[in-house]
């Protein structure tokens, strides 16, 4: 794994490629799990309201930005470390 260097920022951290490409993976799982256990009989019956597409957006997002968030810590601990 490429080690960050120890002056960058955490919004740099953040959108660095390995954070992102993490980050996305775990909010795909997750999200998707939690998405049909708070949602699947509406997925499953198609009767999805636009209140019900905006839950499910969210449902990806908080597990990316946790994700992310725990990433950035970590790697900036490491860094300010060494």
């Amino acid at each position: 794994m490429k080690r960050m260097q120890s002056d960058q920022s955490y919004i740099s951290v953040a959108l660095s490629r390995i954070v992102v490409v993490r980050a996305i993976k775990v909010a795909i799982f997750v999200g998707t799990i939690l998405a049909l256990i708070n949602h699947g009989e509406k997925i499953m019956s198609l009767s999805l309201t636009y209140k019900d597409w905006f839950k499910i957006i969210l449902t990806y997002l908080v597990p990316y930005a946790v994700s992310t968030w725990s990433a950035v810590g970590a790697i900036m601990a490491d860094t300010s470390s060494h």
